[in-house]
């Protein structure tokens, strides 16, 4: 019976998830209006469902917390909307692993979904492509962008880019977190075999949580006020979504891999509302190179431009991209 209901669930609302098609519905994506981050086409991370020990396993499904699981990939959207997800990895692959095994990333990497070309930001010359944001879990790639993690001094460029950065990618970690607060069977083990049933548990949660994100009317009782995380203007602190409240001493359900403390702090750190008030919101200032770091910029990066490069950090990680202001 419960399978039979979840693939109904699943083919009702199996037009709730999908990909953009062509350039505008790529582009209507809007994380640049909603969170100060352009170009961007999605946020990507991963999550282990907790599930009993399948029989006859050693350890494929063993994981880094010590339980076994399976993996939740998914990219969402500027209005936690799941554009993509991929259910079932065994929780002892790695994230690149994950990511690596999707039909996404090998569609992406063959340029079979219609990004919209490299272009210029607003009041620039440089062209820099379309991305997805996510942590340092994640490789760095062309259409991949992660914090830095080093030179990490208050107030540096990378400082501000990986704030930046961070508030764009909160948006999944708020989706998955709401996921959890909502739907109970994910606060502990699912006492279900990892097969295709445990699959369509967990996905056709993601479908309903998409269909009421969607829907005016069930939309504010789904995600009340203060459902997610949001910012205090005043002082920059981050105030915790009320689903962090609920889960909190939750077991079935965790991040992808172990973060190191410096995501954490990147993420957090918006109550540093000086730099934050006074340098982000500016135009990223021109960066002027010696000619020989012009050739070592370009050379490295493969990059052709002006002896005067106007760079954006959303667009490499070198140490030339610096052009948010100090």
């Amino acid at each position: 019976m419960l399978p039979d209901v979840l693939k109904a669930i699943i083919e009702v609302l199996k037009d709730y998830i999908k990909l953009p098609t062509n350039e505008e519905q790529w582009k209507a994506i809007d994380f640049d209006k909603r969170w100060n981050f352009p170009h961007c086409i999605g946020a990507m991370d991963g999550k282990h469902v907790v599930i009993q020990r399948p029989e006859n396993t050693v350890g494929e499904f063993h994981n880094y917390k010590g339980t076994h699981s399976i993996v939740l990939f998914a990219i969402v959207d500027a209005n936690y909307r799941f554009t993509y997800v991929n259910v079932g990895c065994q929780g002892r692959i790695s994230d690149g692993g994950v990511f690596k095994s999707t039909s996404f990333y090998k569609q992406i990497e063959k340029h079979e979904f219609n990004l919209p070309n490299s272009e210029p930001l607003r009041g620039r010359t440089m062209s820099v492509p379309y991305v997805l944001v996510a942590d340092d879990a994640f490789a760095l790639s062309t259409y991949t962008l992660k914090p830095y993690s080093t030179d990490l001094n208050v107030g540096s460029p990378k400082r501000v880019y990986n704030y930046r950065l961070s508030r764009a990618r909160r948006i999944v970690v708020n989706a998955f977190g709401l996921l959890a607060s909502v739907f109970r069977i994910f606060r502990k083990p699912i006492e279900l075999k990892a097969d295709s049933t445990v699959i369509d548990v967990v996905l056709s949660c993601v479908y309903i949580h998409n269909f009421l994100r969607m829907q005016t009317d069930s939309t504010r009782d789904y995600c009340p006020p203060g459902c997610f995380g949001n910012e205090d203007v005043s002082t920059g602190e981050i105030i915790p979504g009320s689903w962090r409240v609920i889960t909190a001493n939750d077991s079935g359900y965790r991040p992808l891999q172990r973060i190191p403390p410096f995501n954490f702090e990147a993420t957090d750190y918006i109550d540093l509302i000086d730099w934050q008030t006074c340098h982000i919101t500016e135009p990223p200032l021109t960066v002027k190179l010696t000619l020989d770091k012009f050739k070592e910029v370009v050379d490295n990066n493969g990059l052709d431009c002006d002896d005067e490069i106007r760079l954006f950090p959303c667009h490499i990680q070198a140490e030339a991209v610096s052009s948010f202001k100090n």
